[in-house]
C-alpha cells in the first residue's frame, strides 16, 4: 500500500512548493531497479490492440488502424446508441418495439423474434449484446431512427464524436458491405465508452445465456467460461472478417480491453485475446493519481473578488505504468501566471504533465474548479499597481 501511495504523496508535496509550477522531486533512478518487461505477444490475427480502460494507455498493438470488416462487432455501436437513448430517457426499457418483416427476414444470427411481435427494448438490447441478433438490431434501428439507413447515419455521426477515425457503418448488424469497416483502435475506443459511460448497462455483457421465445442461446464469448475476470464484450464473424473478439477483464481495480480481429477460428480468437489480457495484467498496473474535482493548486488571481483560484481536473486521473516502476512517476503543473478575473468554472488555466522517467505517459488540462468574479474598482486598481511593481522588480533580475 505504501508503495502505491508514494508517487501520490510526492505529487502532493510538490504542489505546496510553488503556486505556479509544481514539480515532483526526481528520484535517484540509479537506485531503483527497473522491472523487466518482454515484448508484447505476437498473435495469429490480422490486427489487435490492448488498452487500459481507465487511463486509455495502449500497451500492445499490431496494425491497430487498419480498416477491416468488423462483422458483428458492429453491434457494439448499435447497443451503445440504445444505451444512450435509455440513459437520456428518450426511450424506456419497457417500450414495446414492433417487429417488421424486414427485421424478421434479416439473415445471420438471430434472437428469433416473429413478424408482428411487440418486444420490450430491454429484451431486444439483450438479444443484440448476448446472442448477436441481427433481427433485434434491425428492429431497434427502425424504432430509433425509422430505418437501417438513417440509423447507420446516426452510427457514423457518433463514431466521429468518439474519435473513431477509421470506421464507417452501412448497417446496424455488421452484415458484409464494401463500405462497412472499422479498426482495432476504434473498437477499443468504443468499448471504453460502453464500459465507462454506461456502467449499469455494461453488466449485461457478461451474461452467458439468453432465452427468448423458449429458445436458449449461449454467449459466443468463450472467455466468459474460462476466465472469471472477463465480463464482456462481443464476438463477430463473417468469411471476410474472420473470427473477431472485443474482450474486457478486471483484476485488482485494473480493467483492460483487448481487440483481436481476423483469426481463423472461435478457439483462436479466445486464445489470442487471453494472451493479450494475461500480458497486460502480468506486467502493468494502473494507479489512480487524483480524484475528479481534487484541488491541485491555488494560484494567484488578479482583479478578482478573491485572490486565489482552486485549480484541478474534471475527471479521475489514472496512469498505467509497468509494475514496480511507480516510484519513477513525476508530475508537473504548468499554470498561467496571468490569471485575471473574471474566471468561469471549467476554464482551462494550465496543463498537468505526468512522466515515467523521461517518457510522457499522460497530459491533462488544469481547470478552474470554481468561478471568480471581478473585484470592485479599488480592488482591481490595487491589483494593477501591485502587479506592475512585481513585474518591474522581476524585470530587473531577468
Amino acid at each position: 500500500m505504501l508503495r502505491r501511495l508514494l508517487p501520490i504523496l510526492l505529487i502532493c508535496l510538490s504542489l505546496v512548493s510553488s503556486p505556479l509550477l509544481a514539480q515532483m522531486p526526481q528520484p535517484d533512478t540509479a537506485a531503483i531497479p527497473r522491472s523487466v518487461i518482454p515484448s508484447p505477444p505476437r498473435l495469429a490475427a490480422s490486427s489487435w490492440i490492448l488498452m487500459d480502460a481507465d487511463s486509455g494507455r495502449v500497451l500492445a498493438q499490431h496494425n491497430p488502424d487498419e480498416r477491416l470488416p468488423p462483422a458483428s462487432l458492429t453491434k457494439l455501436m448499435t447497443a451503445y446508441l440504445v444505451e444512450r437513448e435509455l440513459e437520456s430517457d428518450n426511450i424506456s426499457p419497457d417500450d414495446m418495439v414492433p417487429i417488421s418483416e424486414k427485421a424478421w427476414r434479416t439473415g445471420g444470427s438471430k434472437m428469433f423474434v416473429e413478424v408482428g411481435d411487440r418486444v420490450p427494448v430491454s429484451e431486444l438490447l439483450h438479444g443484440i449484446v448476448i446472442v448477436s441478433g441481427n433481427d433485434a438490431s434491425v428492429a431497434m434501428a427502425e424504432y430509433l431512427a425509422g430505418g437501417t439507413e438513417p440509423f447507420a447515419d446516426l452510427m457514423n455521426q457518433h463514431a466521429v464524436q468518439l474519435g473513431m477515425t477509421n470506421t464507417h457503418y452501412e448497417n446496424p448488424t455488421g452484415l458484409p458491405h464494401d463500405n462497412h469497416y472499422s479498426s482495432a483502435r476504434d473498437l477499443s475506443i468504443l468499448a471504453q465508452h460502453i464500459i465507462n459511460d454506461y456502467p449499469d448497462h455494461y453488466r449485461m455483457y457478461e451474461q452467458k445465456h439468453f432465452t427468448y421465445g423458449g429458445i436458449e442461446q449461449p454467449n459466443r464469448n468463450l472467455l466468459l467460461w474460462r476466465d472469471a475476470s472477463v465480463d464482456g464484450l462481443k464476438t463477430g464473424w463473417t468469411e471476410a472478417a474472420g473470427y473477431c473478439l472485443v474482450a474486457s477483464a478486471e483484476r485488482d481495480d485494473m480493467r483492460l480491453i483487448s481487440v483481436v480481429m481476423g483469426t481463423d477460428s472461435k478457439e483462436a480468437r479466445a486464445q489470442e485475446s487471453q494472451k493479450l489480457l494475461s500480458y497486460g495484467f502480468r506486467y502493468y498496473e494502473t494507479l489512480k493519481l487524483y480524484d475528479q474535482g481534487a484541488v491541485l493548486n491555488t494560484p494567484r488571481v488578479w482583479g478578482g473578488d478573491r485572490n486565489e483560484l482552486k485549480v484541478g481536473v474534471d475527471e479521475d486521473v489514472h496512469m498505467t505504468v509497468p509494475r514496480n516502476r511507480d516510484q519513477e512517476l513525476t508530475a508537473k503543473l504548468d499554470i498561467r501566471s496571468d490569471i485575471t478575473a473574471p474566471i468561469a468554472a471549467g476554464e482551462q488555466v494550465g496543463t498537468m504533465e505526468v512522466r515515467l522517467g523521461d517518457e510522457v505517459v499522460g497530459q491533462r488540462p488544469l481547470l478552474a474548479l470554481e468561478p471568480v468574479e471581478e473585484g470592485g474598482f479599488f480592488k482591481r486598481l490595487f491589483d494593477k499597481v501591485q502587479r506592475f511593481f512585481i513585474n518591474l522588480v522581476g524585470g530587473l533580475f531577468d
